[in-house]
């Protein structure tokens, strides 16, 4: 009888040791759920959005005396200032970008990104913020007028866009280089014959050539372009869907359309963001 004690005092130790594992769990659960409510987009650092971009891409998206701007970007900060997030952006390639995003090297990915099913299967997308043409951008002097006479040419394209989607699906064999300026610099030395770009960035890239390059057609993109999230980031999603509504509404889409496309016309049944928000003419957001 005398192991008795012994064995009530291992009682003891035992129910002592629960209970300090009891304790540190819930002390863990406590620490997850305030993590959770600090950082309730999961992002890489909590109140900062981490943004994927490009750095040649005028007047979309590039980069200006050290400063990352365009519409896309300028819209995105004002998007995200609306949910309490400052914007961090980095430089990277379009052919990069959308794994990046769902690896979550970035929290979003800002870059004229057309929404299309096949990368629907890589990210998640948020509502359209903005349409887009393709432009055809050929040397000065050439004889090129439409999409119709690219056959046979040697057509450059930037790797991983629409336009490098268009000119696969219309078997013109493209040349792909990383990036614009790769574009831009094969128009000028004559080593292509014409580049389908995204029309803003090809109407830019023209008027800064000194006359080397034209913009030969245009054609209206079959879909709108949005900001990328990884596959599965609903919360962070459906924040910038509600900022975005929140900038039509409030005219600042409609100032940043103004300043960065002026003149260029609206299709009348693009309608931005969720479509339920009234958008504001530039000359009453003024």
């Amino acid at each position: 009888m005398r192991f008795l004690p012994a064995l009530t005092r291992v009682a003891a130790l035992g129910a002592a040791a629960v209970l300090a594992a009891t304790a540190l769990t819930a002390c863990g659960d406590n620490g997850g759920a305030t993590s959770a409510a600090a950082n309730p987009y999961g992002l890489l650092q909590a109140g900062v959005l981490r943004a994927g971009t490009l750095t040649d891409a005028p007047p979309n998206v590039y980069l200006k005396d050290g400063k990352f701007t365009g519409f896309d970007n300028d819209l995105l900060s004002a998007v995200a200032a609306k949910v309490g997030l400052k914007v961090e952006f980095v430089g990277t390639d379009f052919s990069a970008l959308l794994s990046q995003v769902n690896n979550r090297k970035f929290d979003v990915g800002s870059s004229s990104i057309t929404i299309t099913e096949a990368r629907k299967k890589t990210v998640d997308f948020g509502n359209g913020y903005d349409f887009g043409y393709f432009g055809l951008d050929v040397p000065a002097g050439s004889s090129i007028t439409s999409f119709e006479q690219l056959a046979g040419k040697r057509v450059v394209v930037v790797q991983g866009t629409v336009q490098d989607d268009y000119a696969t699906r219309e078997n013109l064999n493209p040349v792909r280089v990383p990036d614009y300026n790769g574009a831009i610099n094969q128009l000028k030395a004559g080593t292509a014959d014409a580049w389908i770009a995204p029309a803003e960035i090809g109407d830019k890239s023209a008027a800064d050539s000194n006359g080397k390059i034209k913009v030969a057609a245009k054609q209206l993109s079959p879909a709108p372009t949005a900001y990328a999230v990884a596959k599965g980031n609903d919360k962070l999603r459906e924040a910038l869907n509600k900022g975005l509504d929140e900038v039509i509404a409030d005219g600042t889409w409609s100032k940043l359309q103004a300043q960065y496309y002026p003149g260029r016309p609206i299709p009348a049944d693009f309608k931005p963001g969720s479509g339920a928000v009234a958008v504001p003419s530039p000359s009453a957001a003024s």
